[in-house]
């Protein structure tokens, strides 16, 4: 029983691959469990590059980088769609 408590205490980074389908069985997939666990990872990405005393622009460029990223990829059709039209 203590390993399954390490296992449920455990982050997703550390979590081996033979032990991953019993940690996301432990996860708490409630609409209040998905709100929180989205709360803590924005929190802990506050916490490390927004809100910090001598801080850069690395926090703001991987929002930026990530939203391009995103655009793209939600415009990636119209882009393929439109690759091979002759514009003449």
């Amino acid at each position: 029983l203590p390993a399954a408590v390490l296992l449920k205490d455990t982050k997703l980074m550390d979590v081996k691959l033979g032990q991953l389908g019993s940690w996301l069985a432990m996860r708490d997939f409630t609409p209040s469990g998905i709100l929180g666990a989205v709360r803590r990872g924005y929190d802990r990405y506050y916490n490390k590059y927004i809100n910090v005393r001598k801080g850069g622009i690395g926090g703001i460029s991987m929002v930026l980088a990530g939203y391009i990223v995103l655009s793209y990829v939600w415009s990636y059709s119209h882009i393929k769609h439109d690759r091979r039209r002759k514009y003449h």
